[in-house]
């Protein structure tokens, strides 16, 4: 049996994360799983100085998958900081993987209908940066000053991911950071883009600087695309593509660490929007994202049971939306609940056929 390692969250997140469970039941998928929980809840965090969430990464490395919800990271200098940042690091991440796809009935922002991925550096950049202020506070003469960091190895991860991504899904790599205003720091991504580029000649490339990637974004012609970032712009870029379909809660969002050949060591499905406290408790969220996070999960299980489970999944997801079975944020009038409970009806239905 397969372990999955579960990394409870805060407010919506975690009201998500159960949906999500309820949908992997074996009851529902035929796939037995032992899930292995923790409390990243932002007291737990607290209460455990991290501990929590460095025994949950510890567990995942050993797992190879698992499934997170949303969580709160404070603002406060000196509190816990982002166990998203954490997690990657310790379970040494390099890739976070999200496609924004069409979803049925739903119509999406300007040109964008094939499916847009955009692969983002999962660690460095502007997070867990040093940052120092100098000079009198509050002055005009207070300087601040970010010291970003960048590795040849993450670029180099998502470099070579994005074209093996592209090559599996007939898409064009496209895009890339500001080389020519930062040709050393923000540079060595494009080297490793130009790198993967040689090495993968019958894969469309098509190398823009960041900012026009998002002029173009609003003026596409149909084309599926693979965009690499940075960890900042790829933060930024992947929650526009998102709303471009419809919703924020559009897709899954997937963490990858990968061995030295390129394969995938550890999975980690989540969603890619917050934590929501202003839906809390009210059962309106769209539980889309965890749901489809939850298809990704059964994906890395390694059985044909699960893969197949995992096509009924989404299968059921995007069958519901088609069928007009929505919630709010995607013009609805389906309950967080109602929604999920459809999609486990479809999913077993279609397993039972």
């Amino acid at each position: 049996m397969r372990t999955v390692v579960v990394l409870e969250g805060d407010q919506t997140g975690q009201e998500l994360l159960e949906e999500s469970l309820r949908a992997l039941d074996a009851s529902v998928t035929g796939v037995p799983l032992h899930l292995e929980r923790f409390d990243l809840s932002l007291e737990a965090r607290r209460r455990t100085a991290n501990g929590v969430t460095r025994d949950a990464a510890t567990a995942m490395r050993t797992a190879g998958l698992g499934i997170k919800a949303a969580t709160i990271t404070p603002e406060t200098k000196g509190d816990v900081g982002s166990p998203n940042a954490i997690v990657r690091e310790l379970i040494d991440g390099s890739v976070i993987l999200r496609v924004g796809r069409r979803l049925p009935g739903v119509r999406p922002v300007g040109g964008a209908s094939a499916p847009i991925a955009v692969v983002r550096m999962a660690t460095g950049d502007a997070y867990n940066a040093r940052e120092a202020r100098q000079g009198e506070p509050g002055s005009l003469d207070e300087v601040a000053t970010r010291e970003d960091r960048i590795t040849r190895r993450t670029c180099r991860a998502v470099a070579e991911f994005s074209f093996l991504y592209a090559a599996r899904h007939g898409a064009t790599v496209y895009g890339g950071p500001k080389w020519t205003v930062s040709p050393v720091y923000e540079g060595m991504l494009k080297e490793e883009m130009d790198r993967a580029a040689a090495q993968n000649a019958a894969v469309p490339y098509q190398p823009d600087l960041i900012d026009a990637v998002y002029a173009h974004l609003v003026n596409l012609h149909g084309e599926p695309l693979v965009i690499p970032a940075l960890n900042r712009d790829g933060d930024c870029l992947s929650d526009l593509v998102m709303q471009m379909f419809g919703t924020i809660a559009s897709a899954e969002s997937m963490l990858f660490s990968l061995d030295a050949g390129g394969n995938v060591a550890v999975a980690m499905a989540e969603a890619p929007h917050g934590t929501a406290p202003k839906l809390e408790g009210r059962n309106v969220a769209n539980p889309l994202a965890m749901l489809l996070a939850a298809a990704s999960v059964l994906d890395h299980v390694g059985t044909s049971d699960a893969t197949r489970a995992a096509t009924a999944m989404r299968e059921a997801c995007l069958g519901a939306i088609r069928d007009g079975i929505r919630t709010a944020d995607l013009g609805g009038y389906s309950r967080t609940d109602e929604f999920t409970d459809e999609v486990i009806a479809r999913t077993r239905a279609a397993l039972s056929a």
